[in-house]
């Protein structure tokens, strides 16, 4: 056998095979639609994150006479890109049985409603930066915590993952979702719905389900679990989707590092859970939770997730 003799062409066949099989199992016939691009909404995001603190994130020297022409074009820019990756969400979703045009429309409906979500999604993302500042001794300047910690660039894409999400793009939003996950080890399910003033510190672990609630002024520490502790089947075994399964946090709330949270339980105001508690029921307000007061718990195939 010589380089290069490498039975391209069985294996090609073979490939094709396996996605033909694949397209019927899933339900879709000829040729399938585009998924949104990962590598399209990552540079959506690196946009939008500009647009949003022009003066700390852009590469430019930008003078106040030049500031909102540059924001301006940028955003203009960001925004469609965006009505095309959401357009190849609905594309996909809708598996061709609508007008494209029809399909555009609603990404642009979506898009433009998303847009006049930026400036409350930047006052959050201000709180977020205030909260980790606050709460830092090793942090010098609210510049620091918005360049270099992880914690803040998982929060800006879920703060706009989680308006696409709401606004009817949960796709694109789970993308987004995912790329923090692969750059900052922190996994924030777009439909997790966290209020203002929220820490992560160090961050790295950290898992937040799809159906936590999040309070006011929640710190949480690296390798914290907010997860499902059990997952409910239908008649026919299969996974019943989409119910409240997440830990409710209350405002004021305080979680150390390894904490897990299954269930969908209330901790209550003010609370603190201490490092590697294991916790499956709800605790009232003010409570201080360590190791030696928590019980063992039985937990089912799957929990934590």
């Amino acid at each position: 056998m010589h380089d290069g003799d490498w039975d391209i062409d069985a294996i090609v066949s073979e490939l094709r095979v396996l996605r033909d099989d694949a397209l019927v199992a899933r339900q879709r016939i000829g040729r399938p639609a585009k998924l949104p691009a990962r590598k399209a909404l990552a540079s959506i995001v690196e946009r939008l994150s500009v647009v949003l603190f022009p003066n700390r994130l852009s590469v430019r020297e930008l003078g106040e006479a030049g500031i909102d022409y540059f924001v301006g074009h940028t955003l203009d820019v960001a925004l469609r890109e965006l009505v095309d990756e959401v357009f190849r969400e609905l594309n996909f979703v809708d598996n061709g049985a609508d007008d494209p045009d029809v399909l555009r429309q609603r990404a642009v409906a979506i898009v433009r409603e998303f847009a006049g979500q930026l400036p409350p999604i930047r006052s959050l993302l201000e709180s977020d930066i205030r909260a980790a500042f606050a709460g830092d001794p090793a942090a010098h300047s609210a510049d620091e915590v918005l360049a270099c910690y992880p914690g803040i660039a998982a929060m800006t894409h879920h703060r706009l993952a989680a308006a696409l999400f709401r606004l009817g793009a949960p796709l694109v939003a789970r993308i987004i979702a995912e790329i923090a996950h692969s750059t900052t080890g922190i996994d924030i399910h777009p439909g997790a719905q966290i209020a203002g003033s929220f820490f992560i510190d160090h961050g790295t672990g950290v898992v937040i389900g799809e159906t936590a609630v999040i309070g006011e002024r929640v710190r949480v520490y690296q390798a914290v679990t907010l997860g499902a502790k059990r997952f409910p089947v239908d008649g026919d075994g299969r996974l019943i989707k989409g119910n409240a399964r997440h830990p409710i946090v209350e405002d004021d709330v305080v979680i150390y590092a390894g904490a897990t949270i299954l269930g969908r339980v209330t901790i209550g105001r003010g609370s603190v859970i201490g490092g590697n508690v294991w916790l499956t029921h709800g605790v009232p307000a003010g409570s201080h939770i360590t190791q030696a007061q928590v019980r063992d718990d039985e937990h089912e195939a799957g929990s934590g997730i």
